[in-house]
């Protein structure tokens, strides 16, 4: 029997939910019947919809601290409550550890780990007063592995998940905190990191499924664990990663 959710009347924030992944979350959660509130720092052409509903938008850079209040405080007086944050903004180019600039480090550290933090943060008085709450982080493999040519942005997701874990002791038993680990993402952007179709499948050959994830499936991730499935899991970091990448030995042994 298929299982569904009724989020009807629930408030789901989103940042960056406007392309990528954040689209796929957020196209999950519309589907699910959710108020769905998003950010970013330029307005997007053309907003998700589902059911004749889209997501309310406002121009949000999430590294700045007083934006981010001002944006929660708009929420809480908007809707009285907030049910589920998605911690979605991050990202960073290839850039040489060595070679990059000191301000360059900063800013992707703000991105991928501080924006999170300053969400939260605004967040918790909203969510600590809504039944049910919870926060889903949005992670990567590249906490856990290394992450050459994107060095600092794997760190600042090791730093998110540990956010993740001492937040679900803190926070707790009012929200939950989770946050899902992404492996490859197939992307519109995706040209820009793993080349042009041909080298794309042969980056989705080191994936043991054989392929990316499709920003859909990241949302569903997030809506499991948003969702009363997920009521006893607080601290799990759910990895979608299709399997995660094969052993590089193996491509040298008998048993490859």
């Amino acid at each position: 029997m298929p299982v569904s959710f009724d989020l009807t009347d629930r408030v789901v924030l989103v940042t960056g939910g406007a392309r990528g992944v954040g689209d796929g979350i957020v196209a999950t959660f519309l589907e699910a019947g959710a108020k769905v509130e998003i950010c970013g720092r330029t307005e997007p052409g053309e907003l998700r919809e589902a059911d004749g509903r889209k997501p309310r938008f406002t121009q949000v850079d999430v590294r700045e601290p007083e934006q981010v209040e001002k944006w929660l405080e708009e929420i809480g007086e908007r809707h009285g409550r907030l049910d589920v944050v998605v911690n979605n903004a991050g990202g960073a180019p290839f850039a040489q550890f060595a070679e990059a600039s000191p301000r360059f480090h900063r800013k992707i550290n703000e991105l991928n780990f501080l924006s999170a933090a300053y969400v939260l943060q605004a967040a918790h008085p909203i969510l600590r007063e809504t039944p049910g709450a919870s926060a889903v982080n949005i992670t990567s493999i590249s906490a856990r592995r290394p992450s050459p040519g994107t060095a600092v942005y794997g760190a600042a997701k090791a730093a998110l998940e540990s956010l993740t874990t001492s937040l679900a002791v803190e926070w707790a038993p009012r929200v939950r905190v989770n946050a899902v680990s992404c492996g490859l993402v197939e992307t519109p952007g995706s040209e820009d990191h793993y080349g042009d179709p041909a080298q794309r499948d042969a980056v989705a050959r080191t994936i043991p499924r054989g392929q990316f994830a499709s920003p859909a499936e990241v949302g569903q991730a997030c809506l499991l664990l948003a969702s009363p499935l997920a009521s006893h899991v607080s601290g799990a970091v759910l990895n979608v990663d299709g399997g995660g990448e094969w052993p590089a030995f193996l491509q040298h042994t008998p048993n490859a």
